[in-house]
């Protein structure tokens, strides 16, 4: 579109388009005969494209995104041209999904692998850098499964969908909280202090016997402290 042909008063332009008002009829057609399709398609690529999504099927959502958008809203664009796209990227994506199951290191590449942030308590620094997943967020997801103290986590995952997996342990550990910042002491109704000079790394979540201002951490070598809590018997109990 030329230049001087963009008017601010061209209400006609700016609602409609340049195309015919009758347009807008084969445009809900359009619409209509893309969106059965689409369903067609994302049925057949399983269900798999209904839940936490991998790295090659979130790029298969964004591209399908792509294809259907200008034949639903662009008269010089046909409508199997757009059904023949949609074909194409379910093929690649069976293929892809093919090759990967034979092999590992195709598998790895494009769905992706699993990473463990937390092990025994502890969190994993060089995954959790490596993951780009801020400490706010691992938090966060640990306390949705109701655990408030890191201690009382054995192992946590990140799959390579993006999900978190997480797995407690048997035993009421004492450890780092993970209570909102803003919660300046523990709440008595969830976590209970029980050896003062036991403390939990701020850093890490390493627990360890403190006698000094300045003793450094034995796995981080941060020299930051909290109390270590341990997580309440009938809180623990309910988890």
């Amino acid at each position: 579109m030329k230049k001087e042909e963009i008017k601010l008063d061209d209400i006609k332009r700016i609602l409609i388009g340049n195309a015919p008002v009758e347009f807008l009829l084969e445009t809900l057609l359009r619409t209509l005969f893309i969106f059965l399709v689409f369903i067609v398609v994302m049925r057949l690529f399983g269900k798999r494209m209904t839940g936490q999504l991998t790295i090659t099927e979130f790029g298969v959502v964004i591209t399908l995104g792509a294809i259907i958008a200008p034949m639903m809203q662009l008269p010089d664009k046909g409508l199997l041209q757009g059904v023949f796209l949609l074909l194409c990227i379910l093929g690649m994506h069976r293929l892809i999904t093919a090759w990967g199951v034979k092999s590992q290191k195709v598998e790895k590449i494009t769905q992706g692998e699993l990473s463990l942030l937390v092990k025994d308590g502890i969190i994993q620094e060089d995954e959790l850098k490596a993951s780009r997943i801020p400490k706010n967020q691992l938090f966060a997801a640990i306390r949705a499964k109701n655990i408030y103290n890191l201690g009382q986590v054995e192992r946590l995952y990140l799959e390579a969908c993006g999900a978190f997996s997480l797995y407690t342990t048997e035993e009421n550990k004492p450890g780092l909280s993970i209570l909102p910042s803003f919660e300046e002491t523990p709440l008595p109704s969830i976590l209970t202090s029980l050896d003062h000079n036991l403390k939990a790394c701020s850093n890490c979540g390493n627990t360890q016997q403190i006698t000094g201002n300045e003793t450094h951490c034995d796995i981080c070598d941060c020299v930051c402290w909290n109390e270590a809590v341990i997580t309440n018997d009938a809180v623990a109990t309910d988890n």
